[in-house]
């Protein structure tokens, strides 16, 4: 921390504010991948003491609610431009590549009994595009429940996959192909050698493909959600 010649700190050059706390918070957390960070930590990285941050903050639960309500903030609302089903798609891809920049994210999006305004104004927009669609009240919520359950479960799994990469991919199921008894698990054999090898798949694929069949199945039950 900065200290002028008379041992007392110096003011900062930019006032502390909520924001920057909470984007420092953010910031810290996607750099540990999986863990909130400390108010020591955050106080450490903003170059001040820990208690100035309960001057904006009464507690580290208010700082999660933040960081969260920041996360909310960078996925894309429903347009009233597109149909719902192309709407939905938007907003699942956008979730996805929110979650993949934020891992830590996946297990408190959902948590927070104090949401903030961008969580409140997506899930608002996304309830309300639903309903403009014909679905009914609790057709909204089976479908909001069913979509947020596979772009949470799906980027889980993503971002716990030995391989990032098709080459990646090659390598880690050429080894186990190489080590597996192929007649005593033939369907598996099967699957590694014309999906995994030489074909350059990329599981990313599969996160349209089964919103697609989500979408579909949303689509033909809707009119019977009442």
């Amino acid at each position: 921390m900065a200290v002028e010649s008379a041992g007392r700190p110096a003011p900062r050059r930019n006032p502390l504010s909520k924001e920057v706390v909470l984007r420092t918070a953010v910031a810290l957390a996607d750099e540990a991948g999986n863990g909130v960070p400390s108010m020591r930590k955050l106080a450490e990285r903003l170059d001040v003491e820990a208690a100035s941050l309960y001057h904006h903050f009464r507690n580290k639960v208010v700082i999660l609610d933040g960081m969260v309500d920041l996360v909310f903030s960078e996925i894309e609302l429903p347009s009233d431009d597109v149909d719902w089903r192309a709407a939905m798609r938007r907003r699942a891809v956008s979730m996805r590549g929110a979650l993949i920049r934020h891992p830590w994210a996946i297990s408190l999006m959902d948590s927070r009994t104090n949401p903030g305004h961008a969580t409140l104004r997506h899930h608002n927009a996304v309830i309300g595009c639903l309903r403009s669609a014909g679905f009914s009240i609790a057709g909204g919520a089976h479908a909001l429940s069913v979509l947020d359950s596979y772009i949470y479960g799906f980027t889980l799994q993503e971002l716990s996959l030995p391989f990032k990469s098709s080459v990646d991919l090659e390598d880690v199921a050429g080894s186990i192909l190489k080590h597996m008894p192929h007649d005593e698990f033939p369907h598996l054999t099967e699957m590694i050698v014309h999906r995994a090898l030489g074909s350059s798949y990329a599981y990313t694929e599969e996160f349209e493909i089964g919103l697609d069949l989500i979408l579909d199945g949303l689509q033909r039950q809707r009119e019977s959600w009442l």
